[in-house]
């Protein structure tokens, strides 16, 4: 019998639209989010239960995610998990999850009146998070704003060229006067999460700043694709102390940022 689990990608947050147009085949650095912005007219709902089994009936592949739908004691349900090859008839079980209400998949064409995210349970009944999810407590967890990833190796890289660039530590140091600035931040992708709440999730590091100050790791967002590793500048604005709901909240990060590699 196949357990595993689904986990949403902080794939966790509230009002949530899919916007990455990319096909099932396309590789994270080789393909662009559409960038039509849709409505975050969804709505998420915590899960009152830390986990779902059930049989797998039939499944999607859309990006960097699968979707499945189930057949559950109590009824069948969609749900919505990191790429995974999963056969029919099998039995899987989602935990570290939460519901998400009218739920619109731009890559799929397709809304779901109410579909599950989560994480697939490895046999020994442990939540096997996917690479860049927070830890969590309970069904939703406050992700960290500095979390990178948990050993990303020496990171150096050079700081972009240009009068609006600044090193992921400068940024910190002068974020009261940045606040609504675009800046510009050349660094090194320690983890991506791709098509959670209408945008991607980039972690950036480039050597500078420490883990003890919590300055050496800025977020991202963005409809731009990348892969974990690449080395890409990003220019965005500066925005200070954001709180999308469902355990997202940033002291600092730039948003809807194009990233250049």
């Amino acid at each position: 019998m196949l357990k595993a689990i689904v986990l949403v990608l902080p794939l966790c947050l509230a009002g949530c639209s899919d916007r990455a147009a990319t096909a099932s085949a396309d590789r994270p650095s080789q393909a662009k989010a559409d960038p039509s912005r849709a409505a975050l007219s969804s709505s998420v709902v915590p899960s009152e239960d830390l986990a779902v089994t059930g049989t797998v009936v039939e499944t999607m592949d859309a990006g960097p995610y699968t979707y499945v739908r189930l057949k559950t004691a109590s009824g069948e349900v969609w749900a919505a998990v990191n790429e995974a090859k999963l056969k029919a008839g099998s039995e899987i079980t989602i935990g570290n999850a939460i519901w998400m209400e009218k739920f619109e998949s731009k890559t799929l064409n397709r809304k779901f009146d109410r579909i599950l995210f989560g994480s697939l349970v490895a046999s020994g009944g442990a939540a096997a998070l996917p690479p860049g999810h927070p830890a969590t407590t309970g069904a939703v967890a406050l992700q960290a704003p500095s979390a990178g990833a948990a050993d990303s190796g020496d990171v150096k890289v050079d700081k972009a060229p240009g009068k609006d660039a600044r090193t992921v530590a400068e940024v910190y140091a002068s974020k009261a006067t940045l606040k609504g600035v675009e800046v510009v931040v050349r660094g090194k992708v320690v983890k991506f999460n791709a098509e959670i709440m209408g945008r991607n999730w980039i972690h950036l590091r480039d050597g500078s700043g420490t883990a003890d100050k919590q300055d050496n790791d800025i977020t991202v967002t963005t409809t731009d694709m990348v892969a974990k590793g690449d080395i890409v500048t990003v220019r965005g604005k500066l925005a200070l102390d954001k709180d999308f709901t469902a355990g997202y909240a940033y002291p600092v990060i730039i948003e809807d940022a194009r990233v250049v590699k």
